[in-house]
């Protein structure tokens, strides 16, 4: 079947609107098993040059749909007009379709007459993986996040992470598409070489999910636990930075926290700068934050911005404290992985016109070092707000001792747009990969209890105040195969790719035209 231009334009930018449609708030993530095969059908008979832009038209539809809240938290809540917020916003689009479009190319240039299914699925994973390490990374909304709604297929993750799932439904598109649409020789030699590869993948993939989720089950009574409360105070990031207003936030706080005795929680969760206010000051709101944690009586986590004098320069931190009875000096965890245009802003030098989205004074600095908050009760292993989207963080945390995962945020940035609840997908694979519970606790919302298999087991509604409390389970010191080993598979992939690719990179007399 041959295609005008025009309409395979029109596929590409079709698979571009599916791929956004299959990511949350919809509950639509089977869709994404079908959403490139519009894109790799108008890639058939296609030269690699116009292969190329119709990936980038593919990338385009899909990410000026799905990052459009850029401009929400850019011009509403950030204070930049509406033509530079729109022109961010389209210039970090254009820098995401490059993924596509290169993966189009390639899966032009190289087109396989055998594993056509592996090398189509290898090559979105390689340049997903690339895509969140570039740059200092953007791995938002990765292939694989749009199925953490499906609990079973998930479990995977705990051997091959969010890449791994990417990989699977990659293959299950390139499979449709090789016995449907790529002609009679390649159908058969789909069905001769890959049918039994694919069988035994998604075999393998939902055998596992089944014997990890019964194994979580007759284990699980068997773990120690911890109550722990969440306060989401629904803060209006308009005022949050307002100094007249820190006394009215505190007290917003202070009468949810007070709720929760009734409960005696172990552990009190603020969400991030829910204190907004250097906290390490020690004045009179800071000693108030101190009474709330007495009088609860519980092990209490919060996020306050903080700083640190060297000689004539001050750096600042975006940080997150432990009080805890006993100890006179609070445990901190300072962030590592900062928001760019949002926590600094990179190459400012060339980029006067753009200033931080924080209304704090000075750029802030990573923190020097991923460890966990530890206590008498409990190691958390704390992600602050963008950190959850990366895989690393979270896996260093276990690596160094974490029983539970805390991710604070301040989702009041994206308004009523479906980033929040793109990021709680996101963080809700960090729990499957290292088999730790999740606590979210979130400004304005969606706080959330997160399970160590993936399960959501309560939830907050959006721009509503909140108090959430939960038993949340401790597992043993067992990690994960990813935990442990990370994103091997991708390293594998890699490795084959190149294997096969080897031959056609010395010969394919394409790469010399």
């Amino acid at each position: 079947m041959r295609l005008r231009e025009r309409e395979k334009l029109l596929l590409a930018t079709l698979s571009g609107l599916m791929l956004t449609a299959s990511f949350p708030p919809g509950d639509a993530g089977w869709v994404a098993w079908f959403a490139l095969l519009p894109l790799l059908l108008s890639l058939n008979r296609t030269p690699p040059s116009r292969a190329f832009r119709l990936g980038f038209a593919a990338g385009m539809a899909h990410y000026l749909t799905l990052v459009y809240w850029v401009i929400v938290a850019m011009s509403h809540y950030g204070g930049l007009n509406l033509v530079i917020s729109t022109s961010v916003m389209v210039l970090l689009c254009l820098y995401l379709s490059l993924y596509p479009a290169f993966f189009s190319y390639l899966c032009v240039l190289f087109e396989a007459k055998r594993f056509f299914v592996f090398q189509t699925a290898a090559l979105w994973v390689l340049l997903e993986y690339l895509r969140g390490k570039l740059l200092t990374g953007f791995p938002w909304c990765l292939l694989g996040y749009t199925q953490y709604g499906f609990i079973d297929l998930i479990q995977v993750a705990d051997m091959v992470g969010v890449y791994g799932l990417s990989f699977v439904i990659v293959a299950l598109n390139g499979f449709v598409h090789s016995i449907g649409f790529r002609g009679t020789a390649a159908r058969k030699t789909t069905l001769t070489w890959e049918l039994p590869l694919v069988l035994v993948m998604f075999l393998f993939v939902f055998l596992y999910g089944d014997y990890r989720l019964s194994e979580n089950r007759s284990g699980e009574k068997e773990d120690p636990f911890l109550k722990v409360a969440i306060i989401q105070g629904n803060i209006d990031q308009s005022v949050k930075w307002n100094p007249e207003y820190q006394r009215k936030t505190l007290e917003v706080y202070e009468r949810l926290s007070l709720s929760t005795r009734a409960s005696t929680p172990d552990l009190l969760v603020w969400p991030e700068t829910a204190v907004p206010f250097f906290f390490q000051e020690g004045n009179e709101l800071a000693r108030k934050v101190l009474e709330i944690g007495e009088e609860i009586g519980a092990e209490f986590i919060f996020g306050s911005p903080a700083y640190e004098r060297e000689e004539n320069a001050v750096r600042y931190y975006n940080r997150v404290y432990l009080l805890t009875s006993g100890r006179e000096t609070p445990a901190h965890y300072d962030k590592v992985h900062l928001v760019p245009f949002g926590e600094y802003v990179p190459l400012k030098k060339f980029l006067p016109f753009v200033n931080r989205l924080v209304p704090a004074a000075g750029d802030f600095a990573p923190g020097k070092g991923i460890e966990p908050l530890r206590s008498p009760l409990v190691s958390s292993g704390i992600l602050i707000c963008f950190e959850a989207i990366f895989p690393e963080i979270a896996r260093k945390q276990v690596e160094r001792g974490a029983q539970i995962l805390v991710n604070v945020t301040n989702d009041a940035w994206f308004g009523r747009t479906s980033a929040p609840f793109q990021h709680l997908s996101m963080a809700a694979l960090r729990a499957v990969e290292n088999h730790r519970p999740l606590v979210r606790a979130a400004n304005t919302g969606i706080s959330a209890f997160i399970d160590s298999r993936g399960r959501t087991v309560q939830e907050s509604v959006l721009f509503r105040e909140a108090v959430l409390s939960a038993e949340v389970r401790l597992p043993g010191p067992t990690r994960t195969f990813y935990n442990r080993y990370g994103d091997v598979f991708v390293a594998l992939v890699f490795a084959i790719m190149l294997i096969i690719l080897f031959p056609k990179l010395c010969y394919n007399r394409k790469l010399l035209e």
